[in-house]
């Protein structure tokens, strides 16, 4: 970088804000850092909450944080709750950011296909919204037509959550339709959703993923303790079992921060990896009375090949050596990082965009399976087994599918290295916001 070239870097001042939940904190964090190693300011906003779970992570030369108030703040984990959340966000925090940037001003994470479909349902010349039954489709160039179940949750009219989401949406498209200078960031990588891209190129989609910890997009060999378990401060507990297990035998399985499962689902999951007859580490979080009550049912049924925990650092664990399944509810942060590790899964999707990523997964990478619901949307033991036969047996299919998770991990971490994909698209977005 020459002298000019830091003079214009060191004018740039990045505001990005997010909400403050920890599938958003993630990427948005490792986003700001990478803006930040081009040398230019970064201001990562968020709530008063939203920033306690966050300051400390903050180590990064040029990168700063800010918070602002939101009388919500606490109130968002029941359904009504985030309705209300949301709402509080829409009205005060918006008036309290406008404030912090005035402030500033004076001084001087989803993937491309769901954003695609969003665009196609609400888009003020061609959307679909409004005049759509329950049974529509959804067809994006080169790509499998997307039925009714494999659409975002919320764009369906029968779903709890359309009536405050979809006005959500309709007022971000028409916000980025009315701003010709606006730029759409999306966690991805063009080689994996170029279809997607281009067929949304008029709102000027820029691919930065995959937002995650350069440590895991460089190809290191993550096997060397010294290295990997330095990342983060965790117990390195179950780490030792993995470390004891064979390459690529371990059934990893985790659903996310948001995502809550019926207790008859975690019973069919349970009885399903104990019956599997293969190691694995399941990530259940203890919240109430019922996650107790679960946890010492599980206790008392495995047979000493599982190991269950409350929280496991996600990233280190798929970049394991021993991990040769990951059984998720399909969050995009999930998907990515299990394609950047080279790790099959099993798509189990819940809600929202989880089952856009499942379709991608199961017929356009081919990095996996998704698990067949039954009529009461639960997906049943005997299905979960099946699937785990499939990806980790000595099929043909399974075989394909691990050959697949290593090709998109390669390409993933050419997107990040110099020359890169993704490596020049942030050196566009800093010149082109110059």
């Amino acid at each position: 970088m020459n002298g000019d070239e830091a003079t214009v870097m060191n004018s740039h001042h990045f505001l990005i804000l997010f909400f403050p939940f920890q599938s958003h904190i993630n990427p948005s964090l490792q986003l700001a850092k990478n803006l930040a190693r081009n040398g230019v300011k970064v201001t990562l906003v968020t709530t008063n909450r939203g920033l306690k779970q966050m300051k400390s992570l903050l180590t990064l030369k040029g990168l700063s944080c800010a918070s602002f108030s939101n009388e919500k703040d606490d109130d968002y984990q029941s359904h009504n709750g985030f309705y209300s959340y949301v709402e509080s966000l829409r009205s005060i925090g918006s008036q309290n950011l406008m404030n912090l940037i005035k402030k500033f001003s004076d001084e001087g994470q989803q993937c491309a296909t769901a954003f695609t479909i969003y665009h196609r349902f609400f888009n003020s010349q061609e959307g679909i919204h409004g005049r759509m039954d329950p049974s529509v489709s959804i067809k994006v160039p080169t790509l499998p037509l997307f039925s009714s179940s494999d659409l975002p949750t919320f764009l369906l009219p029968n779903s709890p959550s359309s009536g405050f989401l979809i006005p959500v949406m309709q007022e971000h498209m028409q916000v980025l339709e009315q701003d010709p200078r606006s730029f759409v960031l999306v966690n991805t990588f063009e080689e994996l959703e170029q279809e997607s891209i281009k067929a949304i190129a008029n709102m000027n989609v820029i691919a930065v993923g995959p937002l995650m910890p350069s440590a895991f997009c460089d190809g290191s060999d993550l096997t060397d303790k010294s290295f990997g378990l330095d990342l983060f401060s965790v117990s390195d507990d179950y780490f030792q079992w993995l470390d004891s297990k064979p390459e690529h035998s371990v059934i990893y399985a985790s659903f996310g921060s948001l995502a809550v499962l019926k207790k008859e689902q975690k019973e069919e999951i349970l009885h399903a990896l104990v019956e599997s007859g293969r190691p694995f580490l399941w990530v259940l979080r203890s919240s109430n009375s019922e996650e107790e009550e679960m946890h010492k049912m599980m206790e008392n049924s495995l047979n000493g090949d599982g190991i269950i925990v409350p929280w496991c650092s996600q990233v280190e664990v798929l970049s394991h050596r021993s991990i040769g399944c990951f059984v998720t509810h399909c969050g995009w942060n999930s998907t990515l990082e299990s394609i950047v590790s080279g790790v099959p899964i099993i798509c189990c999707p819940q809600f929202a965009d989880q089952t856009t990523n499942a379709k991608m997964v199961d017929e356009v990478w081919g990095t996996g399976v998704r698990a067949k619901a039954n009529g009461e949307s639960i997906i049943e033991r005997d299905e979960i087994k099946k699937c785990l036969d499939i990806v980790m047996g000595d099929g043909d299919r399974g075989k394909e599918m691990r050959g697949n998770a290593r090709k998109w991990r390669g390409l993933a971490i050419e997107a990040v290295k110099e020359g890169g994909s993704t490596y020049n698209n942030l050196k566009k977005l800093l010149e082109i916001s110059g």
